[in-house]
């Protein structure tokens, strides 16, 4: 049988949303928020929350980045994220951080629950997590970085780690 690739009219759409929100702080780029949107509907995620100076739709950039999944995505902004993590955890969500710490755990090492609804928290491209939210957090990983460099775009990293989430939710 031929290899022929797909056009988007043969993808089949997943109605069901993982119990996974991310909280974007503070990232500024739109061409990072317009990824951030992207992944979340690449990956099946409920929401999208925007936080501090983080760009928000309507956005020409973060149009052209999303391809329009700004559109069906679930977003909502609030100033202070600290007032988002407090309603997620009555929610019963477990606020996890993304950044390298002094006791942050390799993303690969991670489990969670088939049960357990998650907030992944985004950082400043260029100072990462803030510590009130790394503070507020459950539980904070990291990629492990192999290379000289310590760190990589926010959009990058989100996708690895909602990766490794959503296939230990495929997994059980």
């Amino acid at each position: 049988m031929k290899n022929i690739q797909l056009d988007h009219s043969q993808h089949s759409v997943q109605m069901k949303r993982y119990p996974i929100c991310l909280l974007a702080h503070d990232i500024n780029l739109a061409v990072n928020i317009g990824s951030l949107f992207r992944l979340a509907d690449a990956f099946a995620l409920e929401k999208i929350y925007l936080s501090g100076n983080s760009a928000v739709p309507p956005n020409r950039k973060i149009n052209k980045t999303s391809r329009s999944t700004h559109k069906i995505v679930p977003f909502a902004y609030a100033q202070e994220p600290l007032t988002i993590v407090k309603e997620l955890k009555s929610d019963g969500y477990k606020i996890i951080s993304l950044e390298i710490t002094s006791a942050s755990v390799d993303i690969r090492t991670f489990t969670t629950s088939l049960y357990d609804k998650i907030c992944l928290i985004l950082g400043d491209e260029n100072r990462g997590v803030c510590q009130g939210l790394i503070d507020a957090s459950d539980h904070v990983v990291h990629i492990p970085m192999l290379g000289e460099n310590s760190s990589m775009n926010v959009a990058s990293a989100c996708a690895i780690a909602v990766y490794e989430l959503v296939n230990q939710y495929q997994g059980k």
